[in-house]
């Protein structure tokens, strides 16, 4: 991982404003919980890959200020109260999270965050940023991996990330799945397997197709991939690829695949497979790339196009149509106080005090609801969940297995949770998402998965809400019934 320095500026103003004002007013020692969730999937879809856990368990101990960032920030006016307060931090947060590479869902915690409140506030940005991003990639990345049924994706999109959120994207897309990179650095920093093949402009510098071809199969004979529409896919990529992969034969060698990256995808495969067979070579595979999607992918394969592994960027590296996950992280408690955040949107109220979240197992193992539970709520006998909105619904869970999917990163500021690599990640993921049942994960309009509460926190809910609305029942108004603010 690579961590910028001085990392404890990577944050927002406001969260530096939050956090001098906590210590002006001696609010300092005071200890918050903070939920990371996110409350609607990208895609359209049910199911989140989180990633970014990783990375943020490296990153949030090197969460520090040195002598360089501290003078910037008085002379840039932070108070001098502030400044001492700055030079004494070292980070000191308990972290709970779920592992890299588990499937997540809508409105439960991802992670929880224990801290006093200034050094709660100041992480906000760091762990948002690396976490929507991070998930939002691995999700796009199990997507492309489920369309592409058993046939490889690769990443080629660094070239369409945003700026150095490529290292991020390339380490996050093989935790969703995918199997090699084009990002050198990042294969470096993460081992990753690395892919890459050649541009049209080496094509072009040669003048000389067939050249071009020749000259890369003798330098590169071992992983030998041709891009062959750079003038004429079928009439002179394909033909001059045929020759070349003939004198690899007679060498010995041979050639690996050729890559279509333009046009109708779904002919050109089709027309290439049958010259390529023709000529014996039904082992030189086909590469498909150009814009790819999930849906695009899905597509091709219903048509039968006889593509072999695609290559994916700026779908996979920015998310598009949807730029962002919406992650948020609220507050839930502070000292022994839970604390709720009331909303016309009742989606939107968060859940109050520190919690444990349980995925409760089918017989056949397979994943039935998920449950949010308050920390004084026993998990291992709890026997039944409540709908989060609709009163009287519930789901009884007595007698089904149920697993506690949060766990310790980080206690006291220091690791505890032993360091996993990439691989490790991506197994989980394919492990958790196959345990998903197939309605939850279609493209098209998946069945809502279920979240429930348990009796204790939907009832700690309930009763803050009630205690709000009574205060704002009191609060003055103005002659047109408006409150006072």
């Amino acid at each position: 991982m690579v961590i910028p320095e001085p990392l404890g500026l990577y944050t927002d103003l406001y969260q530096l404003r939050m956090a001098e004002g906590y210590v002006r007013c001696g609010r300092h020692h005071e200890r918050a919980v903070f939920d990371y969730f996110f409350r609607k999937p990208p895609f359209g879809g049910e199911v989140v890959v989180a990633a970014g856990l990783r990375s943020l368990a490296e990153l949030l101990p090197a969460f520090r200020f040195g002598p360089e960032a501290i003078a910037w920030l008085a002379e840039k006016g932070a108070h001098p109260d502030f400044i001492a307060w700055l030079r004494e931090y070292r980070f000191g947060a308990t972290v709970r999270s779920v592992r890299e590479g588990e499937v997540v869902f809508a409105n439960e915690p991802v992670l929880s965050v224990e801290a006093t409140l200034p050094e709660a506030q100041l992480i906000e940005t760091l762990i948002l940023n690396v976490l929507n991003y991070s998930s939002l990639v691995a999700t796009r990345a199990a997507r492309l991996v489920q369309a592409a049924r058993g046939r490889p994706v690769v990443d080629f999109g660094m070239r369409r990330a945003p700026g150095w959120g490529a290292l991020q994207a390339s380490e996050a897309a093989a935790v969703g799945g995918v199997e090699a990179t084009s990002n050198v650095l990042a294969a470096f920093h993460g081992r990753l397997p690395l892919t890459g093949t050649q541009a049209h402009s080496w094509i072009l510098s040669f003048g000389d197709e067939l050249r071009a071809f020749r000259t890369y199969a003798e330098q590169f004979p071992d992983d030998c991939v041709l891009l062959v529409d750079t003038y004429d896919t079928l009439r002179s990529g394909v033909p001059n690829a045929i020759t070349v992969a003939r004198e690899m034969l007679g060498r010995g060698q041979r050639l690996r695949a050729i890559r279509l990256d333009s046009g109708d995808l779904a002919f050109l495969s089709r027309h290439a497979r049958a010259m390529l067979d023709e000529a014996g070579l039904a082992e030189v595979r086909i590469v498909a790339s150009n814009s790819l999607d999930e849906r695009i992918i899905r597509s091709l394969l219903e048509q039968d196009a006889p593509i072999d592994a695609f290559g994916v960027g700026t779908d996979l590296v920015t998310g598009r149509p949807d730029a962002a996950l919406d992650g948020v992280y609220k507050l839930a408690r502070v000292g022994r106080r839970p604390c709720l955040k009331r909303s016309e949107n009742v989606e939107k109220v968060n859940l109050p005090g520190r919690k444990n979240v349980i995925r409760v197992l089918a017989p056949d193992g397979s994943f039935l609801l998920d449950g949010v539970l308050h920390e004084d709520e026993d998990v291992a006998t709890v026997d039944r969940l409540l709908h989060p909105y609709l009163p009287g619904k519930e789901t009884p869970i007595a007698g089904l297995v149920r697993e506690e999917i949060l766990s310790t990163m980080l206690s006291g500021g220091a690791r505890v949770r032993g360091a996993e690599g990439i691989a490790v990640a991506a197994d989980r993921a394919r492990e958790r998402l196959a345990r998903v049942p197939p309605e939850h994960r279609r493209f098209e309009f998946p069945h809502r998965y279920r979240v429930g509460l348990g009796p204790g926190l939907h009832g700690l809910r309930a009763r803050l809400l009630k205690e709000v609305d009574e205060g704002l029942d009191r609060a003055p108004r103005t002659p047109t019934g408006q409150e006072v603010t």
